[in-house]
């Protein structure tokens, strides 16, 4: 679709799964949202691929069983592509999966039997910067990453940080919100979001998820946490 008409503001997305009827009842989700627009449809991981390169969607919703390319096979056909950003929509996925996925530049997962409220946030969050995994999700990928990546031999160095931007971080990895740190340590949201902007400098990171991973893989020493 040409941009001179694409509406104004809204959210481009692309649906991209084998299943005729999922995708009319999902579109029809999708567009009852006033500032979402289903600007395609694919059904197989190569069509997915080449709908994102000939439209250039804000979103691609991608299933990853599907017929021909599996949906990994279109992530790493799609490549880096800076202008949509990818949200896993799928019955079921394995850790490795996702780990992999999210490796080949997807933003996140939403399983299919999940309400469609929590796809809409998904979809917002993604396009706001966000990785959208569920708090479980997110505590179990780093678990995961420990099996699949081999940590940096930087040992406990701390890079400069403070003992507060570390109890931050520790918060980050258990999968914490800002609200919910903020309770935590006892400071302000505010505060919160200071610290993140810090360390986020420190380390050249510029998300909580690429954060996650620089802290399993550079063995920060961070301070357990009790959830209580």
């Amino acid at each position: 679709m040409p941009a001179a008409t694409r509406g104004a503001g809204r959210l481009r997305i692309l649906i991209a799964d084998d299943h005729r009827i999922f995708r009319d009842g999902l579109r029809k989700l999708l567009e009852a949202e006033k500032d979402f627009e289903v600007v395609g449809e694919a059904a197989d991981g190569e069509e997915a691929a080449r709908q994102v390169h000939a439209l250039r969607p804000d979103v691609l919703l991608l299933d990853l069983a599907m017929p021909g390319a599996h949906g990994l096979d279109a992530l790493r056909e799609i490549g880096v592509d800076q202008t949509t950003r990818t949200l896993l929509l799928t019955g079921a996925i394995e850790q490795s999966e996702l780990v992999t996925a999210l490796q080949l530049g997807a933003r996140g997962v939403v399983l299919k039997d999940a309400a469609t409220s929590v796809l809409i946030r998904a979809i917002r969050g993604v396009m706001a910067g966000e990785y959208w995994v569920g708090r479980d999700r997110v505590s179990g990928l780093v678990e995961a990453l420990r099996a699949h990546l081999h940590p940096l031999p930087s040992g406990r160095e701390a890079f400069g940080l403070t003992d507060r931007e570390l109890e931050v971080i520790a918060a980050i990895v258990a999968a914490y919100s800002n609200r919910d740190i903020a309770a935590k340590l006892q400071i302000s949201e505010k505060t919160v979001k200071r610290h993140l902007t810090n360390i986020f400098e420190k380390l050249g990171v510029s998300n909580r998820l690429e954060l996650a991973l620089f802290a399993m893989n550079h063995r920060l020493p961070l301070p357990g946490l009790d959830r209580s």
